[in-house]
């Protein structure tokens, strides 16, 4: 599935932690287009991970519209977000979260088991599995190796696979080069840009790394797109 125009839009999200040492979070606007690598960056503290959970649909906005590929997060029950980022958003977490006890191929497929459209978009789902690990530089009889029998690297490249299986619009990368040095970042965002622009994909990653930056189409500092304020009681 290729998407055009623009796949996120962000207007007046507003986001307000509960609890004693609550803080809020607004996001007047940001937009992501179809095909689009985008590198968001923020130090610790700046809101970086509430603004992913808003985007991915595992929290709601107080206010405002967050709209993916036509939809509106902010007007869906938690079970229809829950769905809707099964079916349209990959996610790269920045521990890989795979299931250790599990093969290669059962990691990338996970998503397909809760995203019955994203199943029909792959097609021959184990053969697109055994596709984007090879493309990712895997050897092809890595695919039945248990993931925690892999190295770090073997297990980021996976866990880029599980997020690219079924051709989501969106993919949402949390720091998964934070413990790469400069050559093996290089050699991935290499891969994982390859395998995004073969479907039009488009890329939000956030980090605090600003050795990134030229790798990318375009850059966002955090202060210069959100507001933090803390809120004592």
């Amino acid at each position: 599935m290729q998407v055009t125009g623009t796949v996120l839009k962000l207007s007046d999200v507003g986001y307000r932690w509960p609890g004693r040492w609550a803080f809020s979070l607004t996001v007047p606007a940001l937009t992501v287009k179809a095909g689009e690598a985008l590198l968001l960056l923020g130090e610790s503290g700046s809101g970086k991970s509430t603004l992913l959970s808003l985007i991915c649909g595992t929290i709601p906005p107080n206010e405002g519209a967050i709209n993916i590929v036509g939809t509106d997060l902010a007007k869906l029950s938690g079970g229809g977000r829950d769905r809707f980022r099964a079916e349209q958003i990959g996610v790269i977490f920045q521990q890989f979260n795979l299931l250790p006890f599990g093969s290669v191929v059962d990691n990338v497929l996970l998503p397909l088991h809760f995203a019955p459209k994203r199943r029909k978009r792959a097609g021959d789902a184990v053969a697109e599995a055994t596709n984007l690990c090879k493309a990712l530089g895997l050897p092809r009889d890595i695919i039945y190796a248990k993931a925690n029998k892999l190295s770090v690297g073997q297990q980021q490249r996976v866990a880029v696979a599980r997020a690219l299986i079924g051709q989501p619009p969106l993919i949402i990368a949390d720091e998964p080069t934070s413990a790469l040095d400069a050559d093996s970042q290089a050699t991935f965002l290499e891969l994982l840009f390859a395998q995004t622009a073969a479907h039009n994909t488009s890329l939000l990653m956030v980090s605090h790394d600003q050795r990134l930056c030229k790798q990318f189409d375009r850059v966002v500092c955090m202060e210069d797109i959100a507001q933090v304020k803390r809120i004592a009681a």
